[in-house]
């Protein structure tokens, strides 16, 4: 007989793993109910991790890091950086780029300011974080560059210096998605990467990440890589799980260490660390932005997505990178004009707008807060029962994906000296030096490597699935004419991400312990536009975001 049971934060990986209980704001659920089977679950942790037993990266220094930067900084003094903090410091870019504009500092001098406060606190020392796994050599060149040619802005991206998560190709720099297996997968520009540096966008480098996109160990911590080490919560440094796989997106734009990130997601590795760092997180509708050139899991669900600190910035970012890539194969033509996802914002309302609440939710006091701020804005909030559905084979459809997408990357995206291409070929590299390469194992790669469902199966997987987060979502929404679908974290991340709809997550408050909690707003396909404006609509009512106090 098939048993079930109940998953630990989103389906069974890119999560917080902490559940700390809390009077104030008391989760009423272990992060998910998302029902999947059991036996799809046997190689995934569910433990509650308080202690790592890797904490700093064994493969990288500090040092080493910033030995082609610090020759640039020497002009760019505590002095300086202390100066500018009140222009920069939790500023969207419309500031940003307004304090630019009036001479208050340049491209360059935003850049350095960033940089050092990376250097600062990010690595070895009793503050670090290990979100930044690497830095752009000529991002100072580039910055004075946009300085040169401002006359040429016409988005406001233009000059913003932004992290990639480092599964997604970058020239210039090497792409290892947290793998030792992957430190010299120098490459060309993914084309998501395109669409920044088009727009003037400065990258600034690459943030660490859950390795293989935490698709790979399944005991291990969210946010650590061999590579780039385990990363850790500004809000609660080994005590706060920082959510994944985006780990080193979400961190460094919460501790304000770059304007913007871009993180990845599959099932909730965007939403998870963008709630668990009190930060703006997007997964969009899949296709409507590019994957290509991204190291993969699935290309059924995969997507890349922006991560800020505040809403509008998120819209920046969106408009800044969605557009039809013809090597992706669900890629959309949204046929849309720049301006279209930020240009307006400032003038949403949600009056009149209806917001499905499921019912297990109205425990949360945080969450019937938001819903409060929401009905002050004149939001009507229903409160609905939940679709009983469950995700049957979910770990398999990543299982088969992965298997046959990762030789695809490898064969058309990766540096063509990287000689493994399979998923054994890469188990096999682990295996010579397991210490720094798999400190925690890589059970679910051998489940991939076991896993001999054929093409005919995953398909079927792929087609229930989608019936099933669409029925999850369409049918309350039919039945009661809602406008929208209101969660928590990423508790809906799984359906979400079968049903292929967008998903954004706002800061909604803190729990006793400093946790961070976010209000996330689920809707149908290509609806990222209403998305960012209720979730704008909410951010300035509620103004619950709250810096991380030790990194100010």
């Amino acid at each position: 007989m098939t048993r079930y049971i109940k998953l630990f934060l989103l389906l069974f990986i890119f999560s917080c793993k902490d559940n700390p209980k809390s009077e104030e704001a008391r989760p009423p659920i272990n992060e998910s109910e998302t029902i999947v089977e059991e036996d799809d679950l046997s190689a995934i942790s569910t433990k509650d991790f308080r202690e790592f037993k890797v904490l700093d990266s064994k493969v990288i220094t500090k040092d080493e890091i910033w030995a082609k930067i610090n020759p640039q900084m020497e002009d760019f003094t505590e002095s300086d950086y202390n100066a500018m903090k009140v222009w920069v410091m939790e500023e969207d870019i419309p500031s940003i780029q307004g304090w630019i504009a009036n001479g208050k500092y340049s491209y360059e001098e935003l850049v350095k300011f960033y940089l050092y406060r990376i250097r600062k606190f990010d690595r070895e020392n009793d503050l670090s974080l290990n979100s930044v796994i690497s830095i752009n050599p000529n991002v100072i060149k580039e910055a004075k560059e946009a300085d040169a040619n401002e006359n040429n802005l016409n988005h406001p991206i233009y000059g913003m210096p932004i992290l990639l998560k480092d599964n997604i190709n970058t020239s210039g720099m090497v792409t290892t998605a947290g793998a030792v297996a992957l430190k010299d997968n120098t490459t060309n520009d993914a084309f998501i990467v395109k669409q920044l540096k088009s727009k003037g966008a400065i990258i600034l480098g690459k943030a660490n990440l859950s390795e293989w996109a935490y698709f790979f160990c399944g005991d291990c911590p969210s946010g650590y890589s061999a590579v780039g080490g385990q990363t850790l919560n500004p809000y609660g440094r080994r005590i706060i799980d920082t959510g994944g796989s985006s780990s080193g997106s979400g961190v460094s734009v919460s501790a304000n260490f770059a304007a913007a990130a871009i993180g990845s997601e599959t099932s909730g590795s965007i939403l998870s660390p963008a709630s668990s760092n009190s930060i703006v997180g997007l997964k969009p509708t899949i296709g409507l932005v590019s994957r290509s050139g991204v190291v993969p899991i699935s290309s059924t669900l995969d997507t890349t997505g922006p991560m800020t600190k505040t809403v509008i910035d998120n819209a920046i970012v969106l408009d800044a990178i969605f557009g039809p890539d013809t090597s992706d194969s669900k890629t959309i033509d949204a046929l849309l004009d720049n301006g279209f996802y930020y240009e307006d914002l400032k003038k949403a309302s949600v009056n009149g707008k209806r917001f499905g609440a499921p019912k297990r939710l109205l425990e949360d006091t945080l969450y019937v807060k938001a819903l409060d701020v929401l009905k002050a804005k004149g939001a009507v909030i229903v409160e609905i029962e939940e679709e009983q559905l469950g995700l049957p084979n979910f770990l398999r459809l990543l299982n088969l994906d992965m298997k046959k997408d990762l030789p695809a990357y490898m064969e058309g995206y990766a540096n063509k000296d990287v000689a493994m291409r399979t998923i054994e070929d890469f188990m096999a590299f682990n295996l010579k030096d397991s210490l720094i390469a798999m400190p925690y194992g890589q059970n679910l790669f051998i489940g991939i490597s076991e896993d001999k469902g054929d093409a005919t199966f995953l398909e079927r997987i792929k087609d229930t699935l989608k019936t099933n987060g669409r029925q999850y979502f369409d049918t309350p929404m039919q039945a009661q004419n809602l406008d929208g679908f209101l969660s928590i974290n990423n508790y809906h991340a799984g359906f979400a991400a079968v049903a292929e709809y967008p998903a954004l997550t706002v800061p909604m408050g803190y729990q006793d312990n400093g946790r961070p909690m976010g209000l996330t707003f689920i809707s149908g396909r290509l609806r990222e536009k209403q998305l960012l404006e209720w979730a704008y609509v909410y951010e300035q009512a509620s103004k619950t975001r709250i810096a991380p106090k030790n990194y100010n």
